[in-house]
Parts: structure tokens; sequence; C-alpha cells
């Protein structure tokens, strides 16, 4: 790495955005004469094709702490997580369906990346019913899972999901789990950011409380009144425990609304984590770079 100049150098399984303004700790990338990497897929940069296969490298020099999101970044919980939504609202549009005569019309993949993934479990839920141009009542916490209200479908949602979570386990990505030990090895301290209010089940039952310094969840955010992704508080949040600044700390994120909150946070690096979705929509909520593989992250000690 070129003293001075932080922090993207070029590998392969990224995608780099390119800007005419450099934020602190992000590089920029150039097309490659082929415009197609090794696999014979186009790259894209604001909507430009090209092949910009790009990584971070995470210095110790230009950050001081990485913040992960959870569900789809460490841990594979998130299809479960797609899974357990879709549960919900494919069994209460078809109720409905049936209800008023109208066509069912099922919860879609792109539904669940557009107005679910990364979002508080209640807000999610009121901004898919909106989508449909529905609406329910709040309900209150006590409401059971047979209620129709948001409370009561939220009920609905995590039940189905520790259901799910008790059968299958939780498993991680091992690329990411790397990343953290090797981030923490060269001195970065490490926090980990959720919507979810089972964060830190989730954290224990895969065995990564050691890797982190600091957790930030929907029960730690409801306790302080932190409203969620796409809202940059949980991270800033994180980052103040840490006791670091924001530009100073590195966000990796797999939601475009944790995405956008990274960006909304100015910190220092939002790297995109696709693991799903089209090439570059990480790019375009946001993300310094759009990564498909955290081992193509490298992390140096730094002077």
């Amino acid at each position: 790495m070129l003293h001075g100049v932080p922090a993207l150098h070029f590998y392969t399984h990224g995608t780099a955005k390119e800007d005419k303004k450099r934020r602190p700790g992000v590089g920029r990338s150039a097309p490659h004469p082929t415009g197609h990497d090794a696999g014979g897929q186009e790259g894209q940069s604001g909507g430009m094709a090209m092949d910009t296969r790009a990584a971070v490298v995470l210095s110790r020099k230009d950050f001081d702490a990485a913040l992960f999101d959870l569900d789809g970044v460490v841990t594979r919980t998130a299809r479960v997580h797609a899974a357990s939504w879709k549960q919900l609202f494919d069994a209460y549009l078809e109720a409905r369906a049936r209800r008023t005569g109208e066509p069912f019309s099922p919860f879609t993949p792109e539904d669940y990346l557009r107005y679910v993934d990364g979002r508080p479990r209640l807000e999610g839920i009121r901004c898919f019913l909106s989508s449909r141009g529905l609406t329910l009542p709040e309900g209150t916490e006590e409401d059971g899972p047979e209620a129709e209200t948001v409370h009561g479908l939220g009920r609905r949602k995590n039940e189905a999901f520790l259901a799910a979570l008790r059968r299958e386990g939780v498993e991680v990505y091992a690329p990411a789990v790397e990343l953290l030990e090797r981030l923490r090895a060269a001195g970065l301290r490490t926090a980990v950011v959720t919507a979810s209010r089972n964060g830190e089940e989730v954290v224990r039952a895969a065995g990564l409380e050691g890797l982190f310094d600091a957790r930030v969840d929907g029960v730690v955010a409801a306790e302080r009144g932190l409203p969620g992704k796409p809202r940059p508080d949980t991270f800033l949040e994180a980052a103040r425990l840490l006791g670091v600044e924001p530009g100073r700390a590195v966000v990796l994120e797999d939601a475009r609304a944790g995405v956008d909150a990274g960006r909304r946070g100015g910190f220092g690096c939002v790297v995109g984590v696709r693991r799903s979705g089209p090439e570059g929509s990480l790019l375009a909520a946001g993300a310094d770079v759009e990564v498909t593989d955290l081992s193509t992250l490298k992390v140096e000690e730094g002077d």
C-alpha cells in the first residue's frame, strides 16, 4: 500500500464506485481493458460497464474499528430470516385474499430486499404492507402471534425464525470470521450492529462472543431509543461504544438499508457485501466498494 494513499487496491471479486471526490480511506478503480473479469461477468460502477474488480485494504493507519452487520455478513441467518418473512407474509396475504376475493400476490425476493432486509422487524412489516397499499393496527408488545396487528405479525415472524434457528443452528461465513480475527490481530476494534432483537442469541449460538468488543442489536436500540437502519444511529452508537470517530471506522453491510445507514453516518468506508441481488446494487445504495467474498479484503497493521 502506498503510504498517504488510503485504502483501495485492486484484487478480484469486488466492484468499486467511481467518485469524483474520494471519501477518507477510499481509493478509486479503473476499467480493465477487456471489460470482463475472469469469470466472464461484466462489472458495473455508476451505471458504466467496466471491470473494476477491487477490494479494500483495511490499514490500522487509516482505520481504528470495523462495524459488522450480522445476518448475511457474518452469519448465514439471512436466508433463515428471508424464509421466515416469506412464510409470514404469504400466509397473511393468502388469508386476506380468501376473505376479500382479491388475487393472491406472494411475497417476493425483491420485496425482501427492498422493504424488509436490514430494517427493524416492525418497520419492515410497515414498509412491506405500505408497498401493497395495506395497513394494520399497531397493537402492543403484548399481542400474541394470532393478532392481526403489526406487533402480532412481528411476534409470528420471530417465532418462525427462532423455530428455524433451533432446527438448523447457526452457520457462519468462514471468510468473515477470518477477517474479524485478522482485524483484531492488527489492532482494530470490532462491533456487531444488527436490527435483529435476537442478535445476542445468534452471536452466542455461533460462538462469536470473543470477536466483538461491542454489540448494538434490536434490543439495545429499543432500550436507547435509537431508530433503525437506514438511519445511521445504531452504527454511530457502536462507534461511540468503541470510542472511535465515524470517519475512522469501516462499515460492512449486505442490506441496502444498512449500506445507506453507513453512508449517512459519514463512516470512513462502507463495504457492501453482496450475497444476492444484481451486481452494483449496493454501490447504488451508497457503498464505496462491493464485494462478494470477504477473503478479498486485505488487512495491514500500518506504521
